[in-house]
């Protein structure tokens, strides 16, 4: 699976009761999913997964992926701190038809956190997930940061894909890209290089088999010559595999898809560092700065794609100090707050979180001024 791009974390909206409110989740997904964003992460951080019950969590997951485009990749975060509980909603997620899972670090028993205990914990979940697992490092949270050596072990395991490091540790984001070089897998992707997710694929069969209904209607009702009906049918290929058309190209109705060779992937969650992560090799991100900034944040790795630093840097400097103050000091409810700013329902947050002061929302209204998505 192809993680190139921007990923909002989404938060969970809820209502003056404290409950979740469903149709707002429905709504910021929609919305999200009409941006140049490359997928969307639910239950992440930014999400209060952790503040959920086990119940909530499954429903929130459900409701986005209803809501999301077939383009987007939608990655669930379904880490819990037994590898027993993190593969049962991994496998909820997986039935629901998410593309992948990602699993935070242990940290409760920080003592006991050695390099073997984690070893043991991803592997299992790996060997058993049918979802690719991304690891996630947030030691800000956690308070434990998951080494680069072991990093770099797991990395050769075929269903460990990426790893959002959100550590904003750059030398650890170089060694991590550097030392893992060595890993070659294949993803397959658009035409333009996007990803291909299974619900992309199941869109195109749909249309390409009610384009050939609809084809077999019109012949019928214009001409009961079955030479005539057969000729108005496209070649007959199936619906649910591909069929190569190049020793490159497969294709499924109008969707076009090539192989592409796409290795261990390091993605960053730090906005404020987002241009010399990206410099340094990480292919994407996962904001909580994308949940009210999208387009902010997609403009500066457009701009590194098109190979314009310059610009990319310009851009990076706009958001710097709002990423920094907004998501690193005001945590959820800052973002929360920034995105009711941006047209998103951002809403109030669950205790032990409390409402931001006057003051607060006053700073977070002059940060993001001209920081619109």
């Amino acid at each position: 699976m192809l993680l190139s791009g921007i990923f909002p974390p989404v938060t969970t909206p809820f209502n003056s009761d404290g409950e979740v409110y469903y149709k707002k989740i429905e709504a910021n997904v929609e919305r999200y999913s009409r941006t140049p964003v490359a997928g969307i992460v639910i239950q992440g951080s930014t999400g209060e997964a952790i503040l959920l019950s086990d119940q909530e969590r499954r429903d929130v997951l459900k409701a986005a992926l209803a809501a999301a485009a077939p383009n987007k990749v939608m990655i669930a975060g379904t880490g819990i701190e037994s590898a027993h509980e993190t593969l049962r909603l991994t496998e909820y997620a997986a039935q629901l038809g998410y593309d992948a899972a990602m699993v935070r670090t242990p940290h409760y028993y920080k003592k006991q956190m050695h390099p073997a205990n984690l070893l043991a914990f991803y592997r299992t979940v790996a060997d058993r997930s049918a979802l690719p697992i991304i690891i996630y490092n947030f030691p800000q949270a956690t308070g434990y940061d998951i080494p680069a050596e072991l990093v770099i072990e797991l990395a050769g395991h075929p269903n460990v894909v990426a790893i959002k490091e959100s550590s904003g540790n750059l030398d650890k984001v170089k060694t991590m890209v550097e030392l893992t070089r060595h890993v070659k897998r294949q993803a397959t992707v658009t035409e333009t290089f996007e990803a291909v997710t299974p619900r992309m694929l199941q869109t195109a069969a749909a249309e390409s088999a009610k384009q050939s209904r609809e084809l077999v209607t019109v012949a019928s009702l214009t001409n009961s010559d079955e030479s005539v009906a057969r000729r108005a049918v496209p070649p007959v290929q199936s619906d649910s595999v591909a069929k190569p058309s190049s020793s490159a190209v497969t294709v499924i109705g109008k969707l076009k898809m090539r192989p592409k060779e796409v290795g261990f992937q390091v993605m960053v969650g730090a906005a404020h560092q987002l241009e010399p992560s990206l410099a340094l090799g990480a292919v994407g991100a996962i904001l909580a700065f994308a949940c009210p900034a999208p387009m902010a944040c997609y403009e500066i790795f457009a701009a590194l794609k098109d190979g314009d630093i310059a610009l990319a840097r310009e851009k990076q400097e706009r958001v710097k100090l709002a990423a920094q103050r907004v998501v690193g000091d005001l945590g959820v409810p800052g973002v929360k707050y920034a995105m009711d700013l941006n047209g998103y329902f951002g809403g109030p947050s669950r205790l032990p979180f409390l409402p931001l002061t006057g003051e607060q929302k006053a700073e977070i209204e002059t940060l993001m001024a001209g920081i619109k998505s």
